[in-house]
């Protein structure tokens, strides 16, 4: 159970930094100067950051792909890769609603998607 809780909140961190700075940037002053490579950097760091802390608990997939390809490579079983699959997306629906209310009341240029 504990690295299923794990994989939750490291997709839901990767989500809430690298999205949530994509969905930012666009929102002009203060984080205007984020741009493309800012984004860049907060889904690596974030990744990095998840590596360190949840990687020797689960691995940190934090990705149902990176989970999957595991899973076609023989590398864990399947009921661990559907576990782990079931809380990635658990970890996904609540960083991006935590994002959608800290982001919901902002001007932006952009979607709320970090399109455009």
């Amino acid at each position: 159970m504990k690295k299923y809780f794990a994989e939750l909140v490291g997709t839901m961190v990767l989500i809430l930094m690298g999205c949530g700075s994509a969905v930012f940037a666009g929102t002009g002053q203060p984080f205007a100067a984020v741009g493309t490579l800012g984004v860049a950097f907060a889904f690596g760091l974030s990744v990095v950051s998840m590596a360190y802390t949840i990687g020797k608990i689960s691995g940190c997939h934090i990705n149902p792909a990176i989970t999957l390809g595991m899973l076609v490579a023989n590398k864990i079983s399947g009921k661990d890769a559907a576990g782990y699959m079931i809380a990635q997306v658990i970890g996904a629906i609540i960083g991006s609603g935590i994002l959608f209310l800290l982001a919901q009341n902002i001007e932006s240029t952009t979607t709320l998607t970090g399109a455009n």
